[in-house]
């Protein structure tokens, strides 16, 4: 069953991905939202970034595939919903998705994400900065200031789960979220 929190998680997530404001997701929003976050992270290596920017356009083609009935190239707010919450259309995208955004993160490759780095990601997704120091706390950093990898990789794949509520994400919605 859909969650509340779950439907302001992606409403959220469809504002950030529409870059240009036109109430529409189209293939240039995902490659600026590409560009902005490849930028965030200068000590990435160019696998880390590349498989960043393959995640969005594999986002892309997969609402592209699933949602574009009448073929004009783009994704309405109300058709983005529908795809994005539900987990047999999309669940492998979220998952590469969030295996290259966390990854992207972690430029050591020790399997930590740094605050600074994660804090700069989230920032070039668009979120705010407060909502993003208030995911970072509930994801129960360690020594050194840092998340492991893979706590960030499932609080992205929770995000997008339909039936989730009270989540370390729903940070991320309080106040607006973004921009």
């Amino acid at each position: 069953m859909r969650t509340p929190e779950a439907t302001d998680r992606v409403q959220l997530v469809f504002s950030l991905f529409d870059a240009d404001g036109n109430g529409c997701l189209e293939a240039d929003d995902f490659d600026l939202m590409g560009e902005r976050v490849v930028a965030a992270a200068p000590k990435a290596d160019d696998a880390a970034k590349d498989a960043l920017l393959a995640s969005l356009r594999r986002y892309w083609t997969t609402l592209l595939a699933e949602l574009d009935a009448n073929g004009d190239g783009r994704i309405s707010p109300e058709e983005f919903e529908a795809c994005v919450l539900s987990p047999e259309r999309f669940e492998a995208t979220i998952d590469e998705f969030a295996r290259a955004l966390s990854a992207i993160g972690d430029p050591e490759g020790d399997g930590f994400v740094d605050r600074p780095d994660f804090v700069a990601l989230m920032t070039a997704i668009g979120f705010r900065r407060a909502n993003i120091e208030a995911l970072f706390e509930a994801f129960g950093p360690v020594a050194g200031d840092r998340i492991p990898v893979e706590v960030w990789a499932e609080g992205i794949r929770d995000y997008y789960r339909p039936e989730k509520a009270g989540i370390a994400g729903d940070h991320l919605t309080a106040d607006g979220g973004g921009r």
